[in-house]
């Protein structure tokens, strides 16, 4: 694989982190739910995931800059399986609302095991790593791949600024502390 594809292949991947990050979006406005505590953190881990490609597209692919993402996968991957196992019991109606059967941090979950074994298989290609050191041009997809992910990042500081205020979030927020009168 050819830096040059291997730059692709990260904004490809950083168009799949801000679809996850839109989708919270949409649960969050569409349907009235603000995320819990755990849910920010899986948030902030899915935005985490993206420096790496970020880097990528940047400086050109180093396999330090996909450990980063692994770090930040196995973390998420951590954060998630925290909040499946507080609502595993039988009879646990769980947090938010199900799609598809599962709710937000199982497919949380699902997406963090996915990032990791697809970046532990995208470093079996060495020959992104050869040759110059200088970064391949960065395509107009890729640069709009890294503002979309930037951009929602931005959203969810001042979302979660909004929800939360200057203090530590509620358990189970109802309200926005920051808009209540």
């Amino acid at each position: 694989m050819t830096p040059a594809r291997a730059v692709t292949l990260n904004a490809l991947s950083l168009y799949a982190v801000a679809a996850v990050l839109a989708a919270a979006f949409a649960a969050q406005f569409m349907l009235n739910e603000l995320p819990c505590p755990l849910c920010l953190l899986q948030r902030i881990m899915f935005t985490a995931l993206a420096i790496g490609p970020i880097l990528n597209i940047r400086f050109g692919p180093r396999p330090s800059h996909y450990a980063l993402s692994l770090l930040a996968a196995l973390i998420g991957a951590m954060v998630s399986t925290r909040q499946v196992l507080l609502h595993i019991m039988p009879g646990d109606a769980g947090y938010g609302s199900a799609m598809l059967g599962y709710h937000y941090y199982t497919w949380a979950l699902l997406g963090f095991v996915a990032a990791i074994v697809l970046i532990s298989a995208i470093l079996l290609f060495d020959k992104q790593f050869d040759g110059t050191r200088t970064a391949p041009p960065a395509s107009a997809f890729a640069r709009t791949a890294v503002w979309l992910v930037i951009g929602l990042t931005a959203l969810n500081v001042i979302s979660t600024l909004l929800e939360c205020g200057l203090s530590a979030c509620a358990d189970n927020p109802v309200v926005y502390e920051l808009l209540k009168r």
